[in-house]
């Protein structure tokens, strides 16, 4: 299934805080977003996004229809890694397994890529969520490795896999 990539608007902020105010969406993701998540927190988030650089953080909604069903991120990184970015995303549950991971995460590389000087993107998915892994898969990624022990996350010690992909590995979209 093909979704969009759009820039955040501050009328996304409902249907933001109805697909993140949901457990399991939050249970693959880090901490430090609100739980309960209102949609003040919603306001809040998009406007960071609309006022950060836009050399370094690169930030859009996932789009189907006109709606903002998810968010999909890719920040720059600092020091030695200025040409290196790390790319998050997340979906509401209801557009879980229909594609739409795999074509914003496709859509974002290209983006990035093509409007700036970052040469390699990586993710770092929790090892137990295959959804997440087999996304990036599909989109092109290479396993990199797996980091153990590398997180914690509701109390449980988590490994996570390593994931990237290079501009020079990319072909434009069709």
């Amino acid at each position: 299934m093909e979704c969009a990539i759009r820039p955040w608007r501050l009328e996304d902020a409902a249907s933001l805080a109805q697909n993140i105010n949901n457990k399991r969406v939050q249970d693959n993701l880090r901490d430090g977003i609100p739980y309960p998540y209102t949609v003040r927190d919603a306001e809040e988030y998009i406007s960071q996004m609309l006022a950060a650089d836009p050399t370094e953080m690169f930030a859009f909604a996932i789009d189907v229809d006109g709606r903002a069903i998810g968010s999909i991120a890719v920040e720059r990184g600092r020091n030695i890694h200025f040409r290196t970015a790390e790319l998050g995303y997340y979906l509401g549950e209801p557009y879980w397994g229909r594609g739409y991971g795999t074509s914003a995460v496709r859509q974002a590389c290209a983006y990035v890529f093509s409007h700036s000087d970052i040469l390699r993107i990586f993710a770092e998915p929790f090892s137990c969520n295959a959804a997440s892994c087999r996304v990036f898969e599909k989109a092109g990624f290479q396993l990199e490795g797996i980091l153990r022990c590398n997180a914690v996350k509701n109390g449980k010690l988590l490994d996570m896999k390593l994931y990237s992909l290079l501009k020079d590995e990319t072909s434009p979209l069709p």
